[in-house]
């Protein structure tokens, strides 16, 4: 099913078996690293590109599902989520939009989406470093959980102790939400 919100779109992406898809992300990916290694701290690799095992395991592990934003013809972001069928909540692992498709509501009804394709409980991590997911992630979540039931909580990411924790959002979506209609 493709949602469409004016002219912005968001599709359930098949890189494992449509080569284009799977390009686009790949792209996609290198611009979400990018923006991520303001808070990260991470360098690219000595071959110019950023570490990509996530977006590896999106291609080829099971429980795994991306998806493809489009403002027209043109992608402008991806999101990637990890532990479908459980156990635990599942987890919207990579969130990305390009910075020309900021602000204009595409971030929040894209999230929104992708989740509600998936109802139950949901975990998301954002650094407190990023001042533009600490506001956002809280609003996605109230809104997928109406209003009530989510909560922020920092945890230490694992292997990496001399690291600022991350902050996770949980949230449950009900089933009804799936059914319902983005503006």
């Amino acid at each position: 099913m493709t949602v469409f919100m004016t002219d912005f779109t968001v599709r359930a992406a098949a890189p494992a078996t449509d080569p284009a898809d799977r390009t686009v992300l790949e792209r996609l990916w290198h611009l979400f690293r990018h923006d991520m290694s303001a808070f990260s701290g991470q360098l690219p690799r000595p071959d110019g590109t950023f570490r990509n095992e996530r977006l590896r395991a999106a291609f080829t592990e099971p429980g795994w599902a991306s998806y493809l934003f489009h403002q027209q013809e043109h992608p402008v972001g991806f999101a990637l989520v990890r532990n479908l069928g459980g156990p635990g909540p599942v987890v919207l692992s990579s969130f990305f939009l390009v910075n020309a498709a900021r602000g204009r509501g595409y971030g929040l009804g894209a999230a929104l989406e992708v989740v509600r394709r998936h109802p139950g409980a949901w975990e998301v991590a954002f650094q407190d470093a990023n001042s533009a997911a600490v506001a956002f992630w809280p609003r996605v979540a109230e809104a997928a959980a109406d209003g009530d039931g989510w909560r922020v909580e920092h945890r230490p990411i694992a292997d990496r102790p001399e690291t600022t924790p991350d902050a996770w959002v949980s949230f449950t979506v009900p089933a009804a939400a799936s059914n319902q209609p983005l503006h």
